[in-house]
């Protein structure tokens, strides 16, 4: 007779990121990052180009939240990866993308009329990429969370 344990492995009850995902979403980042300075140095110098470069970093920007949002919604689909933390992830990307919206629909206008709001719009959207990014990479997402 055979006495040894049986081991019985189970499915992971967990689905951390995929780091290309990460990668995508952290790549906004700095590009946000970089809309907020050029719209500081517009404030202060009232040099026109610095709005055009603006708006060119929120267009990069955008593309990588809204391709990290699409591949965060999607992973949605699979069951081991809807939990609470994962869902306030998807929410808080999902606020940096209209709040990024918005900020480039700010960024068409007069570049005279805009500065104000500009520059508001961009430090909230620095803001929310930071908080969605230190959610996602403080270890929130990425220890392990057992389902119910």
């Amino acid at each position: 007779m055979d006495t040894r344990p049986v081991v019985v492995t189970q499915p992971p009850l967990h689905r951390p990121l995929h780091p290309l995902h990460m990668l995508l979403v952290s790549s906004a980042f700095p590009l946000f990052l970089g809309a907020l300075l050029a719209d500081i140095a517009y404030a202060r110098s009232y040099q026109i180009q610095w709005t055009n470069f603006a708006s060119w970093l929120l267009v990069g920007a955008m593309v990588f939240a809204v391709i990290g949002l699409v591949w965060a919604l999607v992973s949605l689909i699979t069951p081991t990866a809807r939990t609470r933390t994962r869902l306030f992830y998807v929410a808080l990307l999902a606020l940096t993308c209209v709040l990024g919206f918005i900020n480039s629909l700010v960024h068409a206008m007069d570049a005279w009329q805009k500065m104000p709001q500009a520059l508001v719009w961009s430090v909230l959207c620095v803001l929310s990429i930071g908080a969605t990014l230190w959610f996602a990479l403080g270890g929130t997402l990425r220890r392990r969370e057992v389902l119910p």
